[in-house]
């Protein structure tokens, strides 16, 4: 580690209006983000394994295009540990803008991209490729947006600042349902022609607003105040690795719950109510929209509900209700049942989206500053790679072997235990931790904020 001249006690100064403007910055620029990464999963279920692997069966051919699905999120990581390390030693802002326009690149490219038909093998290999971009993109992205938002914020409103980050994947994944809900006035011929595409050439448009927006907001000030002290890291993945492994172990199992159920519920559920249980592609796109109406209303909450009381017990009635309600959805969405279905779908997603929505400012205070995008990075993005990614194709796999949705109900549920162990051992952990340093532990620019992390004393 690089030298650290002598521990500031002086925190960074807090605007209530920088605050805010960085936390709409976040915002837009995730729901961006998210938006171009959504609508590559939609289209997987819908259209791409026809278009990419048209001498495989139905089946075996949208488990091809689950394949490629699964590919970004295996890249994620990657683009975790290099912005990470880039974000860590020169600064938030310029990560976030790079990635932001790597994005932009590999979405368009997509909608650019020939089929199998046109040019044989190249056209799924280049899916491939493009995909890995977008997953680099995405794996540095969302680390740095987190931290625009939570390292403006004052240190007893982090989690809170957090979901405005957070709130970019479901109004995301919301823009990008709803794009492919409006192609369902096509014909299939023409959709499958070159209506698929517009999704994903439109979104350029989105990409230079929210490249506009992110090149207007300054540097953090936490950041600014480990550069003026010097507190850099030469190597973050290894300080992280060395320094903070439990944390990051723990880390990776409490974001399984935020992001895995979000893909088993609508990438996997699309497929699978469209193929094997008779809905229209339309009125399931209807549900899963009705849903992400849902879960960008209530998800907020879980932010607030963190920050009012000890975020272990708000951790719990957020995740336990998960383990009934998951089992249901699949019972009514199993009727044919449009109204059913998305009764289900809405009571299934209120509590991991509450979840989703306080985990990112959580995570924000595990790790001191100089390794904090790395840290935050990687444990958000090995999830997703280990978890989120497969669990299209996992569960696609577990219903085409056994014939039976219930494994798949299963997986979900092992995803909800697994984070909620996995988070109350980090809170545990990291509260601890802050309390045992001391005082000069508080400062919210090295180690957790114990006050947050316990639940008291809030604003």
């Amino acid at each position: 580690m690089d030298q650290h001249p002598g521990h500031d006690t002086n925190p960074p100064e807090y605007s209530t209006k920088q605050a805010r403007k960085a936390g709409i910055t976040a915002f837009v620029g995730t729901t961006i983000e998210w938006f171009d990464f959504y609508i590559y999963g939609t289209a997987s279920a819908l259209v791409l394994g026809p278009l990419f692997f048209p001498d495989a069966s139905p089946a075996v051919g949208t488990l091809a295009a689950f394949a490629t699905f699964a590919v970004g999120f295996v890249a994620r990581p990657v683009g975790g540990v290099v912005f990470g390390h880039f974000g860590d030693k020169f600064g938030r802002k310029n990560a976030v803008i790079i990635t932001l326009a790597l994005m932009g690149l590999g979405t368009v490219g997509v909608g650019l991209l020939p089929t199998y038909a046109q040019i044989g093998i190249w056209a799924p290999i280049l899916l491939v490729a493009l995909r890995v971009l977008q997953g680099i993109a995405m794996g540095g992205e969302w680390g740095g947006a987190v931290l625009i938002a939570t390292e403006f914020a004052p240190p007893k409103k982090k989690v809170l600042y957090g979901a405005f980050a957070q709130q970019g994947s479901p109004v995301g994944n919301l823009l990008a349902t709803l794009a492919f809900l409006g192609l369902t006035l096509m014909s299939d011929s023409v959709f499958e022609s070159w209506g698929w595409r517009l999704p994903f050439l439109g979104s350029a448009a989105l990409v230079i607003v929210a490249l506009y927006i992110r090149l207007h907001i300054s540097e953090t000030p936490e950041m600014k105040k480990a550069v003026a002290a010097q507190e850099r890291t030469r190597m973050p993945l290894v300080e992280v690795l060395r320094s903070h492994p439990v944390e990051l172990a723990l880390g990776v199992g409490a974001v399984v719950a935020g992001v895995a159920i979000t893909y088993v519920k609508t990438t996997f559920a699309l497929s699978w109510a469209t193929t094997d249980l008779g809905f229209e592609r339309s009125d399931f796109l209807l549900v899963i929209t009705v849903a992400l109406i849902a879960q960008t209303l209530v998800q907020p909450f879980g932010a607030v509900l963190a920050t009012r009381i000890d975020p272990s017990k708000a951790v719990r009635w957020m995740l336990l209700p998960e383990l009934v309600l998951l089992p249901l959805m699949f019972l009514l969405v199993q009727t044919g049942s449009v109204p059913l279905a998305i009764l289900g779908m809405v009571l299934a997603t209120a509590p991991h989206a509450m979840y989703y929505a306080a985990l990112a400012g959580i995570l924000a205070q595990v790790f001191p500053t100089n390794v904090r995008y790395t840290g935050i990075s990687l444990s958000y993005q090995l999830s997703t790679a280990v978890f989120a990614g497969t669990a299209p194709m996992v569960s696609q796999y577990l219903l085409t072997r056994t014939n039976s949705i219930w494994p798949v109900v299963a997986l979900g549920l092992v995803y909800v235990v697994l984070s909620l162990v996995c988070m109350t051992a980090l809170l545990r952990r990291s509260a601890l931790h802050s309390h045992a340093l001391g005082p000069e532990a508080m400062d919210s620019s090295n180690m957790t904020d114990a006050s947050t992390l316990k639940g008291v004393d809030h604003r």
